[in-house]
């Protein structure tokens, strides 16, 4: 739930997609003044003075926040430098590299205004203000100090622009790999006749997860790997005859080989030093 907004500061969103249009809303209904643009012109947000250019939205903002996409991010940026100035805080919220977040932060530089390098970590249009983020750089605490009293759950995790974004992508690899994991699966659940049955053992795994789980998924590749590399491959197999490309199950294949091989040259090299 969002709190009363603090006094006297103007939000600039550049981006009404459903991301920008979500935490806007949440901004408007605690009492923020927002300014707002989109290069579509259709997207309107109620509540907000929608600009007829770029730099009128950042000219008549204290908090500019760039929500659009990660394709748009530097140019965005790079048509608001005219108009920033020295006090202004400037956070780019899109999901982007690292070193994007590190150009992005030398091109506003010279403007004067600080530069924030946030992640949101999950979905933002059911979540708006409430969703949470990780957030570096110069601005870092800034952005905290402004965005935690109006209820969104903010980590400041360091001073240098791009560590927020690398985090992100570091549990991209874990989500996103999940997500085609889920996707392969439910595929072969489908072509096997199985898929409610499937769907509903995926569940039961992604609801019993904790750190412990997640320490015997790790340990357990570990120690079996040759097990698990034969069992991995008989999946494929089957994935196949199902007519079903098993692209997860070619990547895991790879891991549990070559982790089998380490784990026959340790012990080799073990029994090599028994005397």
């Amino acid at each position: 739930m969002t709190q009363q907004a603090p006094k006297g500061h103007v939000v600039c969103l550049l981006g009404l997609g459903e991301a920008g249009g979500s935490i806007g809303r949440d901004l408007i209904a605690a009492g923020v003044a927002v300014s707002a643009w989109d290069p579509d012109s259709s997207r309107q947000l109620l509540g907000a003075v929608v600009a007829d250019t770029l730099a009128e939205a950042v000219d008549a903002s204290d908090i500019v926040l760039s929500i659009n996409s990660a394709g748009a991010a530097l140019e965005a940026a790079e048509a608001a430098v005219p108009s920033l100035r020295a006090g202004q805080l400037y956070a780019d919220l899109n999901s982007a590299r690292a070193s994007l977040k590190r150009e992005i932060a030398e091109v506003l530089a010279p403007t004067g205004a600080t530069f924030a390098d946030a992640a949101l970590m999950e979905g933002v249009p059911r979540r708006g203000l409430g969703t949470r983020c990780l957030v570096s750089g110069p601005g870092a605490a800034e952005f905290a100090s402004f965005f935690g009293p109006l209820g969104m759950p903010v980590e400041v995790i360091g001073s240098a622009p791009g560590d927020a974004a690398a985090r992100k992508l570091l549990r991209s690899v874990f989500a996103k790999g999940l997500a085609a994991a889920a996707e392969e699966a439910v595929r072969a659940g489908e072509a096997a006749h199985c898929d409610v049955w499937l769907r509903g053992e995926i569940a039961g795994m992604l609801a019993a997860a904790d750190e412990a789980l997640l320490d015997r998924l790790l340990d357990g590749s570990r120690r079996h790997a040759s097990r698990r590399l034969r069992e991995m491959e008989d999946v494929s197999e089957l994935l196949r005859t199902l007519e079903v490309e098993p692209r997860v199950t070619a990547s895991a294949i790879a891991y549990l080989h070559e982790m089998a091989q380490d784990r026959a040259g340790a012990v080799e090299e073990a029994q090599s030093n028994v005397v």
